[in-house]
């Protein structure tokens, strides 16, 4: 049956083609996590290695990606992106990539603020004078003591991502039938929201639960990892 109502056969219920909404929403969880954590993940690795070799070399290298930064952060990127998505073949590859063009901007600023706080420690310049290498440097003794930061920038980037998938997905340049994604769902949903409000309000419901969880976990890292924070309580 079409458009059945949440019961004990089909707990949330079919939607307009007879399909089991619950294996749909699920469907659309794997989908719409996996884009997340994906452009999260991949904003960070571009972003650490970029900030990271800024911040340590300077020089030329740095004030030419500063510049670089800047002119991209000016510019407004979720149109930037929602142009990209139409120019590129919807799903769930070119999704990722639209997403990770400018994604990594402010992964890179953060970074390169770090590292040039770090990067004039006592242990960096002893390591310096023992003739380790500027990789090694760099990974064991920079980027290693940013982990905490990285991870909790993760968590809080992830929700977010989401998001702009879900968006994107909603008007029609995300995810494409007859694959399934939390935001086209809710697309989906809103069609017939009047006669059948469950299609819309239960992905609508995850999507919002799984940013209010990210966030708060991104928070409980932070005062975890925060030496700061943990000798303030």
């Amino acid at each position: 049956r079409t458009l059945e109502i949440p019961g004990k056969e089909h707990w949330f219920g079919t939607d307009a083609l007879g399909r089991d909404l619950f294996v749909r929403v699920w469907q659309g969880a794997r989908v719409s996590l996996f884009i997340g954590f994906a452009v999260s993940i991949i904003n960070r690795i571009v972003g650490t290695i970029l900030g990271g070799l800024s911040g340590y070399y300077g020089g030329t290298f740095d004030m030419v990606m500063m510049r670089i930064v800047d002119v991209l952060y000016g510019l407004p990127t979720m149109v930037i992106t929602i142009m990209l998505m139409v120019i590129l073949k919807p799903g769930i590859h070119c999704l990722i990539i639209a997403m990770v063009l400018f994604g990594w901007i402010g992964t890179c600023r953060l970074v390169r603020g770090e590292v040039l706080r770090l990067k004039s420690q006592e242990y960096v310049s002893a390591a310096k004078v023992l003739g380790v290498k500027d990789f090694k440097i760099l990974m064991k003794h920079i980027v290693a003591n940013m982990m905490g930061l990285q991870i909790t920038s993760l968590m809080m980037a992830i929700p977010g991502a989401i998001f702009m998938e879900a968006f994107l997905s909603y008007i029609g340049l995300g995810i494409m039938p007859p694959n399934a994604s939390w935001g086209l769902l809710a697309k989906e949903g809103s069609q017939l929201v009047k006669t059948s409000p469950w299609m819309m309000f239960l992905p609508s419901f995850f999507i919002s639960t799984t940013m209010l969880a990210m966030n708060l976990f991104g928070d409980g890292l932070r005062d975890a990892m925060d030496p700061t924070l943990r000798g303030s309580d």
